[in-house]
Parts: structure tokens; sequence; C-alpha cells
């Protein structure tokens, strides 16, 4: 099929972007990398009168070190942190996750952004972000606002983003060099989404525990008390009978072979860390 006809502008910076989301009342949408934009378009499935493309937006673009994070603009391409590698210190997950992002040409054109905005389900940063404890800087006509990464996604497709706000960048706390994580998937074919994904980060300088599992009907579900049981007693509470628990709690409408894909993919994260 072919797309809907639309109008096509390039702003020259994210103040003009927003402007243009905010006139177009609904009836736009932003394009990034167009990865997921692309196919719904010709498809149909999304039909908006006006295309704004923020693809070359400098302000969107840059990869930057802060005192005790690392800045990532939204427009930044999957393909870059993966290349990134070895060049993030306090922050070489990111590296590891944009690595198993799809396949390298999608991973070329994929803007972390724009999969955040996007919030498939199935997706890897709304969980390995959400696990790190970063921060989504949005930016609008209102002025710019700042979001935990845990809270942006409120289901499947649907995120804390206004009409009028574009995800301007991602910051990402930077790991202490004792920290562990772990971030497991199953794909039923490489390159394709997740039947079922975890994330995990512990981190004793930063005093931080986080267990997430991904991959389900919405957003990624995090699971505080086996975080915190594994933080306090390491591989002595890392065990199948405690992550199909923890998995039943997160995820109760889990059918029998979901809940123990999960739990089993949830475990092969937690081993990761506790094996370190």
């Amino acid at each position: 099929m072919k797309a809907a006809i639309f109008d096509y502008v390039r702003p020259r910076d994210l103040a003009e972007a927003a402007r243009l989301l905010a006139d177009a009342k609904g009836g736009a949408k932003l394009l990034a990398g167009g990865q997921s934009l692309g196919p719904m378009l010709n498809l149909r499935l999304a039909r908006p009168r006006l295309l704004v493309d923020v693809a070359r937006l400098g302000e969107l673009r840059g990869i930057e070190a802060r005192d005790s994070a690392w800045r990532i603009g939204g427009g930044v391409t999957h393909a870059q942190i993966e290349d990134a590698a070895g060049r993030l210190p306090g922050a070489e997950v990111l590296c590891a996750v944009a690595a198993g992002i799809a396949y390298r040409a999608v991973r070329n054109r994929g803007t972390i952004g724009g999969s955040l905005a996007h919030a498939d389900p199935a997706a890897d940063w709304p969980l390995a972000l959400a696990a790190l404890g970063a921060d989504i800087e949005i930016c609008g006509i209102s002025g710019a606002r700042t979001v935990a990464a845990d809270r942006f996604m409120k289901g499947a497709f649907t995120v804390d983003l206004a009409e009028d706000e574009v995800v301007a960048a991602v910051s990402v706390p930077k790991l202490s060099g004792g920290a562990r994580w772990g971030y497991y998937k199953f794909c039923r074919k490489t390159g394709e989404f997740p039947e079922a994904s975890a994330a995990a980060l512990f981190d004793a300088e930063r005093r931080s525990a986080r267990v997430f599992i991904g991959a389900l009907s919405g957003a990624p579900q995090r699971i505080p008390a086996l975080a915190a049981a594994i933080a306090e007693r390491g591989a002595a509470a890392c065990t199948r009978e405690a992550t199909e628990a923890a998995v039943t709690a997160a995820a109760p409408d889990l059918d029998v072979i979901d809940r123990r894909m999960h739990a089993a993919v949830l475990l092969r994260a937690l081993q990761q860390v506790v094996r370190a």
C-alpha cells in the first residue's frame, strides 16, 4: 500500500518543531528514524496531515558526558550507541543493548527517542532505561520537563507526551565500577521483537537494586521484592521458584506458557548479575 497524502516540513530547531506540532492539534507526527512510522504510514495505520522531520536536528544528535550521567540526544541512532562501545564508561550496558536491537540496517536509522515515544511493549529501550533509572528530557511549547523512564510509558503505544512535545534526550546515570547488570531476551528468530525480556541492575555504591520484566501487554513491570532479596542474599535468592513467583505477582494475566517463558528469561538476566 501507499501512504495517505500528507504535508512535510523540516523544522530549523526543536522550538519550531514543537510549534508545528501544537498548531497541528494532533494532526502531525514526528519523523526521526522512521523504522516504525514508515510501515505504519504505508499500511495507513497512521494518517497524519503533517509529517515533522526532526532527523537532522543537531539538538537531538549529541552524546554528552555529565558529572554523574550520560546525556544522549533523542535523535541518536541505535547504531551510534552500539559503535560507542569502549567510549561510554559507566554506561557499557547501553552499547550491549543497542547491539541487540533488530538488524544493523534498522539500527542505522532507528533512534532512541523514537523507540521511547513509539512505546512498543516489546522494545528494548523502555525496559533497559527503566532498569537503569534513566530520566527522559521532554521539550514542548510550554518549556522543558523531565520524567523518570519507568513512569514515561503508560501502556502499549501510550506515553507521557503531549501533542506538542518531543523526546529531546535521555539522561542515563553512570554506573560505579562495582555495578553488575544483566539483560536477556528470548526471540524466536534473531532480529525479531522478543517474546519475553528482563533487565537487572545492582550497584551497591549507588544503593540501587532494580529488576524489570518486559515484552508484556503494556509497560515494563518492576519487581522490587526480588531485587531486594538478591541485593541482600545474592545468588541464594536467585532461584527458579523465586523468579516464577515474582513474574506471577508482577504480571498475573500471563498464561502458563508465557509465565514460564518470562520466568526463565528473568532467571537468565539475574544469573548474569550473580555470576559476574
